[in-house]
């Protein structure tokens, strides 16, 4: 399987339920064969970050989304829109930074209210960085994700958006981690 797939998380924190969905995606795209590339943008350092600095760790991070042909981008919705974390770590990438690759937003957030924040702010900017194959996207609530015994587990409606969404992009594939 030559297809490179990378999992971009724009999370600033590493407590959250939208580690959830990373373990569910890792999970089912192993099971397929897939070994996705996973850049955790808040482990990139925070001053190259914000002085847009080329530090062999950024280099590192970009290189990964230059050579994957899919890239799944998450992150939390605050105040109406993806998160600063990743608008930084987008604004590193070349203008055609993302041309020629399957994108598939997934967002996290506390209310439905938020659910355009996928449309109208996050897709713009996929946008102009090349993207022509911007998947729909999956809008998932906190509530969605719950934490037992140390482990998240997404209730049967989220993982189900989850799997038609991931089967768009991988249609020889039927990731699902229910039976």
């Amino acid at each position: 399987m030559a297809e490179k797939v990378v999992l971009l998380n724009g999370s600033p924190s590493a407590y959250t339920r939208l580690n959830g969905i990373r373990d569910y995606i890792r999970a089912g795209l192993r099971g397929h064969g897939y070994e996705p590339e996973l850049i955790n943008i808040r482990e990139l350092p925070a001053g190259d970050l914000m002085n847009a600095r080329q530090s062999p760790p950024i280099t590192r991070a970009l290189r990964k989304v230059e050579e994957g042909d899919t890239v799944i981008i998450l992150t939390p919705v605050y105040k109406a829109s993806y998160s600063g974390l990743l608008k930084t770590f987008l604004d590193l990438l070349p203008q055609n930074g993302l041309s020629g690759k399957q994108v598939l937003p997934l967002a996290m957030g506390g209310t439905f209210g938020h659910l355009l924040a996928l449309d109208y702010a996050l897709k713009p900017v996929l946008a102009s960085l090349g993207t022509t194959c911007i998947e729909k996207g999956v809008f998932i609530l906190d509530q969605q994700v719950k934490k037992r015994d140390g482990l998240y587990e997404l209730d049967r409606q989220a993982a189900d958006r989850l799997n038609a969404a991931l089967k768009t992009l991988f249609p020889q594939t039927s990731i699902s981690l229910y039976s």
